[in-house]
């Protein structure tokens, strides 16, 4: 499968595999309005009472299942309160993947430390954010030092080929 169509398969099941398209639409949009425009706008038929934007909200949200999604935005946002500013200020959540969560940490000492720490580090995320589904915790150690900057860099391996 395709990097494409695996993006796509996973966007489905995020939001939902309803898709219809521009054309269906439309054409059930012509189909409501020969069917009757006295039952499409009453002005104060059923269906047109003031509703507080709460539940309007709420509505939206199961309506095209967005609920999961933000809550686990929810847990990104608010891994510094969960884990402590300390702990914040050398690891970064990145973002919530089938249930597991991945932390970017600034130096391999602070990702050994937060491997061993993570029943507790779980325990605090699914209890602060319940809805995420959050399984687990992934530990990211920092990336390798870039060789790719200046005006002078070219593409390719270059001088670093004999390495090792």
């Amino acid at each position: 499968m395709s990097e494409a169509a695996e993006v796509y398969a996973h966007f489905r099941e995020v939001f939902g595999g309803k898709t219809t398209s521009l054309r269906a639409r439309l054409r059930r949009l012509k189909a409501e309005e020969t069917a009757g425009d006295d039952e499409r706008s009453e002005p104060f038929g059923p269906g047109r009472d003031p509703v507080a934007v709460g539940d309007a909200l709420d509505r939206l949200l199961t309506t095209f299942s967005w609920s999961k999604p933000i809550a686990e935005a929810d847990l990104v946002t608010r891994w510094p309160e969960i884990v402590g500013a300390e702990v914040a200020q050398h690891a970064v959540a990145l973002h919530l993947d089938k249930g597991v969560l991945v932390v970017q940490c600034d130096s391999t000492a602070w990702a050994t430390q937060l491997r061993s720490l993570r029943t507790s580090l779980v325990t605090k995320c699914v209890q602060a954010c319940p809805d995420a589904g959050m399984t687990s915790i992934q530990f990211l150690n920092p990336g390798a030092p870039s060789w790719k900057h200046g005006r002078r860099s070219v593409p390719g391996r270059g001088v670093r080929d004999t390495y090792g």
